[in-house]
């Protein structure tokens, strides 16, 4: 296979990334393309310069859309001795850190809901929609109850 058609099809597949995070998690596109292609380069380590060029983005995108996926925690920045430059990357643990942050948030929540079933009381009208989330949050932990 030619270069230039490994890096149409690499490029086909970030496109692909970015059109399921914008469908499945409400992200924007360019934020789609940075994820798809720090899941895919070589070298694992880009700059916000490398990682525009590579996806076709202005730099200026980059600082927001870098800075978001930082937040998250699927990527990491860091710089190297003696180097202004800062580089991004996605560990190999990142989705599985984030999935965990996740799960903890929702059964964090649950003890919101506890307090939001005192309230409601006996009054099933008033606690139905928490009892539902309750239920889905205990799917997602593995604690149905």
């Amino acid at each position: 296979m030619a270069p230039s058609d490994d890096r149409e099809r690499t490029l086909e597949w970030v496109e692909r990334v970015a059109t399921f995070c914008g469908d499945a998690w409400g992200l924007a596109p360019i934020t789609g393309r940075v994820l798809g292609w720090l899941l895919i380069c070589t070298p694992a380590e880009q700059s916000a310069g490398e990682i525009a060029d590579a996806i076709g983005a202005s730099r200026a995108s980059m600082t927001s859309n870098l800075r978001l996926l930082t937040s998250i925690g699927l990527v990491r920045r860091h710089t190297r001795p003696g180097e202004r430059t800062t580089y991004y990357r996605i560990e190999d643990d990142a989705f599985e850190k984030v999935v965990r942050q996740r799960l903890a948030s929702f059964a964090a929540f649950g003890e919101i809901a506890e307090e939001g079933l005192e309230l409601g009381g006996e009054d099933e009208e008033r606690t139905r929609r928490i009892r539902s989330a309750q239920h889905s949050i205990a799917l997602l932990t593995h604690q149905v109850r």
